[in-house]
C-alpha cells in the first residue's frame, strides 16, 4: 500500500519544532498554497525550497519543499481506534493468512460471545478470513492471529508508517525521513 503524492502538486513536508515529521503515514505534506499561507502568518520556517516561483507585482517567493513548525506539536500518547489505525497496526495484512487485499477488521472474541470493538480485541482480517470464522471463538475455528491485538502507541505506527513509502520523495525530504527501504527519487 502507498500513498500517492504528486510531484506536480509541488507539496511542502511539514516537520514538527523538533525536525521530525509530523507523521509518516500518511507522511504529513501540506500543499503549496498552505506552506505559503503558513510562512506568511509565521507559524512556519522555510527549510528547503523548490526551483518553482510564485509572483504577484509586487513579490516573488520560491515555493517551500520543507518547512518546520514554530511551535511544537505534542503528539497524541494514545493513537484514536480507527479502522485505518487498526489496519497500519498490523501493516495492513491479513493477521490470518497474511493478505493485503480486501481487508476488514475481525473481532478476535466475536461480539456474540462478549467481544468487545477495542484495541485488544480487534485485528485486520481479509473478508474471506472474516467469513470463514464468523461469530466463532478462535479456538473452535482453528484460526488465531499472528499477532495478538494490542494498543499501538504512536511511536508503534510511526514506525510501520515508514514501512510504507509515499510513491513521490522530493530529493530535499530525505534528510528528514528515515524509511527501512531503499527508496528510488
Amino acid at each position: 500500500m502507498t500513498i500517492a503524492v504528486s510531484p506536480q502538486a509541488l507539496p511542502a513536508l511539514v516537520l514538527n519544532a523538533d525536525y521530525r515529521p509530523l507523521s509518516y503515514y500518511p507522511l504529513s505534506l501540506w500543499s503549496w498554497q498552505d506552506a505559503i499561507k503558513a510562512v506568511f502568518l509565521d507559524r512556519v520556517n522555510i527549510i528547503a525550497e523548490y526551483e518553482h516561483s510564485v509572483s504577484s507585482p509586487s513579490f516573488s517567493m520560491r515555493l517551500p519543499s520543507v518547512v518546520c513548525l514554530k511551535t511544537y506539536v505534542q503528539p497524541s500518547r494514545n493513537p484514536a481506534f480507527t479502522r485505518f489505525n487498526v489496519f497500519l497496526r498490523d501493516r495492513f495484512e491479513c493477521q490470518y493468512c497474511g493478505a493485503h487485499d480486501d481487508l476488514t477488521f475481525d473481532h478476535v472474541t466475536p461480539r456474540a460471545h462478549g467481544g468487545e470493538t477495542t484495541w485488544e480485541n480487534v485485528v485486520a482480517a481479509c473478508s474471506p478470513c472474516n467469513l470463514r470464522k464468523g461469530s466463532k471463538l478462535p479456538k473452535q475455528a482453528g484460526m488465531f492471529p499472528a499477532q495478538k491485538p494490542y494498543q499501538p502507541t504512536v511511536q508503534d505506527l510511526h514506525n510501520n508508517g515508514r514501512l510504507f513509502p509515499p510513491n513521490y520523495l522530493h530529493e530535499s525530504w530525505l534528510d528528514y525521513l528515515y524509511w527501512d527501504t531503499e527508496l528510488q527519487p
